[in-house]
């Protein structure tokens, strides 16, 4: 009775009349208003991210390339990989197409998030930046019972979810992954992963971002070789895979093989529920990330940041969705995790598909885990005080374990609908705190230094 209940209200909030909307025109808000900045800034943004990757003399406590990392090592997950396969199962070829749209108004949105997490940010008890959603509400929104609410509704409904969504739904993908492609058992996966993930957490953001500044790039590229073979091999059947998704976007798709067929609404829903699941633009937890980053100029940081929704939805997304287009395997009737295994058991030479599958999985995952340490971390110190994070750390630890044992219906429904909640107050605050937004970006690019 519980879970079909949160099954219903997780639903609801994820559905087409609530956030799914709200999260896609909030974005397009934010894009006219910033003249389009994610169009017009993406080049310098990705010279800025990827290629300087810091700014000496900046206060705070990781690089600009590592806190993009370690937001990236929260959002490049099983959404990525089930995620992109469920929406074109689920929505056809056209899915992609607006899965690219989800992320290219997204920019704007993890931009905001960004730039006014970092504005707002405070120096803790420990002497490290903490910023984010709960203090650009509480500190920005000039009603102050607004504010103060809406702060520790994300708060909490982000530290739920960073035990579900971010941890032991992430564990148990780890665990099942791993045994079905090599027989290694559950439970040793638990202990393995538990001491991996707590080898990194426990050190802070410092430790975090060292590892995932190292690991993330390595993970992804290595994703994306094997996706990228899989393009060459089928280069002959890439315009036609363009072409559906195109078409398919707005004329729908028909039935063929196993594939019910899908219209173009079906599309549309699926393919933009994915895209926000994928790169978590609006629901505010990259904010965290960013916060900690050692900048002095909050535009700066925040044009690094949306680097991660191009990274994640229009170029990894983009490779396993024509990977799974390009094969055919979207026709046999397979979804999530098992669709993408299809695609890359076709595509790959010999019996390789399913077992580089299962690893990539476990990579996204594993790193998923560590950036949704960081973020609930924050949103308990939030809470409750300086003093709650080391206890916090350590049951996160303990919940990866218990995580990856069996499956928990109850802590994913649950962590789905928080995950959805969390979003509602960051959404309030962007729209209410856009003219400040505008009025820091417009500052930035008006002086020829700044830019």
């Amino acid at each position: 009775m519980l879970i079909e209940a949160l099954r219903a209200a997780a639903d609801f909030i994820w559905g087409p009349f609530l956030l799914i909307p709200l999260l896609l025109m909030t974005g397009l808000f934010l894009t006219v208003r910033l003249r389009g900045l994610q169009f017009s800034q993406l080049g310098p943004s990705l010279w800025l991210a990827l290629i300087v990757r810091r700014e000496p003399g900046g206060r705070g406590d990781i690089s600009h390339f590592q806190a993009l990392m370690t937001a990236l090592a929260a959002t490049v997950g099983t959404g990525n990989i089930v995620g992109v396969a469920t929406a074109i199962a689920l929505g056809g070829p056209g899915a992609l197409f607006w899965m690219w749209v989800t992320g290219l108004v997204g920019m704007a949105t993890k931009y905001s998030e960004a730039l006014l997490s970092v504005h707002f940010r405070e120096t803790d008890p420990r002497g490290e930046q903490a910023g984010g959603p709960m203090y650009y509400l509480q500190r920005g929104i000039r009603s102050r019972w607004l504010g103060r609410g809406l702060a520790l509704m994300f708060a909490a409904f982000a530290a739920v979810a960073s035990f579900g969504i971010g941890n032991m739904v992430q564990a148990n993908s780890i665990a099942g992954a791993v045994e079905h492609a090599f027989g290694v058992p559950v439970f040793l996966t638990g202990i393995v992963l538990a001491l991996a993930v707590g080898a990194v957490v426990l050190g802070g953001i410092r430790s975090i971002g060292r590892f995932t500044g190292v690991f993330v790039p390595l993970m992804v590229a290595g994703y994306m070789i094997g996706a990228g073979t899989i393009l060459v091999l089928h280069a002959d059947r890439l315009p036609a895979a363009l072409a559906a998704v195109f078409a398919g976007a707005f004329s729908g798709t028909a039935a063929a093989g196993g594939f019910a067929g899908a219209g173009v609404l079906a599309a549309l829903r699926f393919g933009v529920a994915r895209g926000i699941f994928s790169n978590e633009s609006g629901l505010g937890s990259a904010g965290i990330a960013a916060a900690a980053a050692q900048t002095n100029e909050p535009v700066r940081q925040a044009l690094v940041s949306m680097t991660q929704t191009f990274i994640d939805t229009l170029v990894v997304c983009s490779f396993t969705g024509l990977a799974i287009l390009v094969t055919g395997s979207w026709q046999e009737g397979l979804d999530g995790a098992a669709l993408t295994q299809q695609a890359f058991l076709h595509g790959l030479p010999g019996d390789l598909g399913p077992a580089f599958v299962a690893v990539s999985l476990a990579m996204f995952a594993y790193s998923t885990i560590l950036g949704w340490c960081y973020y609930g971390e924050r949103c308990i110190e939030f809470l409750l005080g300086a003093r709650a994070i080391v206890p916090f750390r350590v049951v996160f630890i303990v919940a990866v374990y218990f995580g990856a044992q069996r499956s928990l219906d109850l802590v994913w429904t649950l962590s789905d609908a928080m995950n959805g909640l969390m979003a509602l107050p960051n959404l309030v605050g962007l729209l209410l705190l856009s003219g400040t937004i505008v009025r820091l970006t417009r500052r930035y690019f008006a002086d020829p230094e700044g830019v």
